[in-house]
């Protein structure tokens, strides 16, 4: 890395030069700077908003899954079986499930090289265990802090290489240019947020070769939301350049606390806690779940399925399946305006006469299950203190005692299934840009538990592998870098003076600002959609982004520039989501993945349920493409991309070598 000053009109700026700039600090980029290490790439640079303050070093669940190829055990599997799996969950790409399913056993054991304690048993197998959308068993965990534990090993990684990181800088662009025909990033642009009292002062250039962006999903985009606070993503930014988003109308949805941000699955579930409901003062408390379900066997048997089938699943609603609890939940928050909490100091009552808990009643995938786990007594909290003492120790470093207090819950955003587009060796559309992480969109409709992070080291490694071997030479000279960059950044400078001009101006507050589209988010583009709520959310996001742009908004002071900038591409990202979804339910799209389409005319959940909950049963044909998302000149396009089928297995070794040799197979 070099340092140096960049001159845009007549005032000098901070100029960073590097071969390979990677933006966020998370488990993905971590790993992508190590492989890029190892593959002799040592220009590096990391930019971080805040190092340590993302997804993967601040989310978890019970026991957080890493999905990987099956390594103990009898039952068969093979890398193609993986990728089918992958594959037939919808929406995307064969090969790309190919090389996922290649690599996770290689990134798996590189995780496990460097001190990730994944479990083995006493002949060093590594036992797995069946995650949701999973037909082996092949999810694998280090407890409930499996991603922070990656995370903390990975920096030491980096760390030990000495590769710079500059900490505390928010990037705001993407630098880009034509190189022979193509459009392909340059540098970018951020904020030093220990010098924003100098307004456009704070600027710093960086120049690349390549950028690797492992900025995590659009978490700020929701306000029910298990993001970890302060975790929002920078999709938008790579939309504004021109880098094209996939299926971004799949997310994942589903239970988690909300004073400390959790996901309550695995074990939560399976110790069956009971659900109450109450008033916003807390009183009134009242098990809601006993009016909707026939049988406390019933009951029971679905809080248990929760554990392994927690993202709402539309397919799981009817027949009392897991999901019901999900849409009951929220209409518990959303449309009665009661709070929500499970509580594990007493078992469910189902109108019961005593607080008896018949273990009997459960149907059998439950009662083997705690059979076998011993786990047939007591109270949820005792049998959660058995099962996984962890799940309770991790509340209580947060202050919460599920001995003795009930849990807050609500239906929340968790994961962006979609996201930026990229190849086979996530590469984005815009040349020289490899998201990585959940950023990257390579997931579709359906995914196994633990499949993300599987991706994002192998993201991570193939970004690595194909810089080192197609990009690793100096292209972009320091003067070709200034000329080239001089308008954009010239054209960001004027927009933070015109919005450094509206302090103490009347005008939205940025809070109030990005609220707003929260609110409207996670009311109509969440879980439960509706297509005329579709349609006028996206007329609101329009008319909110133009807002945003013509400076309708007000700063208290300069150290709110950040701010701005977070909440303009998270605008422009909401755009992009409600656009999508539009989009879909324009080509008929129905019910499907994480989230349900109401209907008058659709499918009946239930008698319990009316009419108001029919929804519009899933269009499958539309498993079989993509939903591509590209910004441009002030609109969108919108398409449907055919997948690309698993590539058949007829690689013979001689091939594949003289292939590897002559570096065909980066072609």
């Amino acid at each position: 890395m070099e340092s140096d000053w960049i001159q845009i009109d007549g005032m000098k700026y901070p100029l960073y030069r590097c071969h390979t700039l990677l933006i966020g600090s998370g488990a993905a980029s971590l790993n992508c700077a190590c492989h890029l290490a190892e593959l002799g790439v040592n220009d590096l640079l990391m930019v971080t908003e805040r190092l340590g303050g993302g997804t993967s070093n601040n989310a978890g669940s019970d026991k957080q899954t890493y999905y990987k190829l099956s390594l103990f055990g009898e039952g068969q599997d093979s890398v193609y079986e993986m990728a089918r799996t992958l594959f037939d969950g919808g929406s995307m790409h064969g090969d790309i499930a190919l090389v996922e399913a290649s690599l996770s056993t290689r990134e798996f054991f590189h995780l496990v090289q460097i001190g990730v304690p994944f479990p083995y048993n006493q002949f060093g197998g590594y036992v797995g265990f069946k995650t949701d959308h999973d037909p082996k068993q092949r999810a694998t965990s280090a407890g409930p802090w499996t991603s922070n534990q990656m995370y903390q090993k990975l920096l030491v990684q980096v760390q030990q290489r000495k590769i710079p990181i500059l900490d505390g800088f928010e990037v705001i662009s993407l630098l880009t240019a034509v190189d022979d025909g193509e459009q392909r990033v340059i540098g970018a642009m951020a904020l030093n947020k220990a010098e924003l009292h100098l307004g456009p002062g704070a600027l710093v250039v960086l120049q690349a070769e390549n950028i690797v962006m492992g900025t995590g999903g659009p978490g700020g985009l929701y306000q029910t939301s298990v993001y970890p606070e302060g975790h929002l993503g920078s999709t938008g930014i790579a939309l504004e350049a021109g880098a094209t988003a996939v299926n971004l109308t799949e997310w994942q949805y589903g239970l988690a606390s909300t004073q400390f941000r959790w996901n309550v699955s695995g074990t939560y579930q399976q110790v069956i806690p009971r659900y109450i409901s109450t008033n916003q003062d807390g009183g009134e408390p009242r098990e809601f779940l006993n009016d909707y379900f026939p049988t406390g066997g019933k009951l029971g048997t679905a809080i248990f399925l929760k554990g392994y089938q927690w993202p709402f699943d539309p397919h799981k609603v009817k027949n009392w399946g897991s999901s019901l609890i999900d849409i009951l939940v929220y209409q518990e928050n959303v449309v009665k305006k009661r709070r929500v909490f499970m509580d594990f100091g007493k078992n469910p009552s189902f109108k019961r006469q005593s607080d008896k808990f018949c273990f009997e009643e459960l149907e059998p995938e439950a009662f083997k299950y705690l059979e076998k786990s011993g786990g047939l007594f007591g109270t949820p909290i005792e049998r959660l203190a058995k099962l996984n003492p962890m799940a309770i120790e991790l509340y209580a470093q947060h202050g919460i005692d599920l001995y003795h207090e009930p849990l807050e819950i609500a239906v929340c955003a968790q994961h962006n299934n979609g996201g930026l587009k990229g190849n086979i060796w996530w590469e984005s559309n815009l040349r020289h840009l490899f998201p990585v992480g959940e950023v990257n969109g390579t997931h579709g409709v359906y995914r196994p538990g633990g499949t993300a992070l599987n991706s994002g080291q192998v993201g991570g490694c193939r970004a690595a592998d194909y810089i080192a071997t197609r990009y690793a030479r100096y292209i972009i000279t320091g003067e070709q870098f200034s000329r080239l960059s001089q308008n954009q950044v010239g054209a960001k400078i004027r927009l933070m003076n015109q919005v450094l001009k509206n302090i103490g101006e009347s005008g939205q507050t940025l809070m109030s600002f990005r609220k707003e589209f929260q609110e409207r988010m996670s009311q109509v583009a969440a879980h439960i959609r509706e297509p005329e709520a579709i349609r006028v959310a996206v007329k609101e996001a329009e008319t909110q982004w133009r807002r945003i742009n013509s400076g309708e908004v007000q700063l208290s002071d300069s150290s709110e520039l950040v701010a701005f900038f977070q909440n303009r591409q998270l605008c422009l990202t909401q755009l992009a989501v409600l656009k999508s979804i539009e989009f879909y339910l324009q080509k008929g799209g129905g019910s499907r993945g994480s989230y349900l389409v109401l209907d008058p005319n659709g499918e009946h959940i239930s008698d319990q349920m009316g009419s108001a909950w029919n929804f519009r049963l899933e269009n499958e044909e539309l498993r079989r493409y993509t939903l591509e998302c590209l910004y441009g000149y002030e609109k969108f396009k919108l398409r449907w991309v055919p997948v690309r089928p698993i590539p058949a297995d007829d690689f013979w070794f001689e091939n594949v070598w003289r292939a590897y040799l002559d570096k065909e197979i980066y072609e």
